[in-house]
C-alpha cells in the first residue's frame, strides 16, 4: 500500500472535548504507580467519546460487541462523499445520487465540519432514517459522519443507528473532515480492544 499523505480526522480527547448530552464527563486524573513511582493517568470517559465506533451491541441488547467485529471493517479503500448541501439532514434522495456499492466505506462530510467539532450544536447535521434504510441495504461495510451522533438529536426514531447496527454495519461519529475533498482514500479506524462493549472511541486516519 502507498500514499504520500495522512490526514487525521479525529478529534482531540482532552476535558474540553464535546461530551454528548446525557452521557458521562471526561476526566483525566494524575497518578503514580504504587509500585514504581511512574507517572500515570487515570481515564474516565463513555465507549462513545470524541471520534468513536458504534457496535451493534449499542443498538440491539444481543448484538455484537466491538471487539466482536472482523477489523476489516475498520481497515481498507472508503469514500468521502459531499452531503454537505444538506440543510437539515442527509435525505433519501442526496443517499441515493452517491450511487453506493456493496462493502463500501462511506463517509459522509456535511456542513458540520464547516461549523467544527468543538462546540455543541443541537443543530447537526443527521442521517435521515430513509437514507440510513436506504444505505444499510446496500450492504456497506461501514458509515461515518462529521458529527457526534448519526441521529438527530432528541429524535425518538433510532433507525439511524438501528439500521445500519442491525445489520452488523458499524457506524464512526465524531469524524473530521474540513480539510478532506469528496474522493477515495484508505480508512484505518481501529477500536480498542475491549471486550463485551457497545462501541470504543478510536483514532481515524484516511490515506491518499
Amino acid at each position: 500500500m502507498e500514499y504520500s499523505t495522512i490526514i487525521d480526522i479525529s478529534v482531540g480527547l482532552h476535558e474540553k472535548t464535546v461530551v454528548y448530552p446525557g452521557t458521562p464527563a471526561f476526566l483525566a486524573e494524575p497518578t503514580v504507580s504504587r509500585a514504581t513511582g511512574s507517572r500515570l493517568t487515570k481515564l474516565t470517559m463513555s465507549t462513545h467519546f470524541g471520534t468513536h465506533l458504534d457496535a451493534p451491541l449499542h443498538a440491539d441488547a444481543h448484538g455484537k460487541s466491538i471487539t466482536d467485529l472482523p477489523l476489516n471493517h475498520f481497515i481498507g479503500t472508503c469514500r468521502v462523499v459531499d452531503g454537505s448541501q444538506a440543510a437539515v439532514n442527509i435525505s433519501l434522495s442526496d443517499a441515493q445520487q452517491w450511487e453506493v456499492q456493496k462493502r463500501e466505506r462511506i463517509l459522509i462530510k456535511t456542513s458540520n465540519s464547516a461549523r467544527g467539532l468543538d462546540t455543541f450544536y443541537p443543530d447537526f447535521t443527521y442521517v435521515s432514517p430513509a437514507a440510513a434504510n436506504y444505505l444499510a441495504s446496500r450492504d456497506i461495510a461501514l458509515i461515518g459522519i462529521d458529527y457526534y451522533s448519526i441521529k438527530q438529536k432528541g429524535s425518538t426514531d433510532n433507525t439511524p443507528h438501528t439500521a445500519f447496527l442491525l445489520k452488523n454495519i458499524p457506524i464512526i461519529e465524531g469524524i473530521n473532515l474540513k480539510n478532506v475533498e469528496a474522493g477515495e482514500y484508505i480508512l484505518v479506524a481501529l477500536p480498542l480492544k475491549l471486550h463485551g462493549v457497545d462501541g470504543s472511541p478510536c483514532r481515524a486516519i484516511l490515506l491518499k
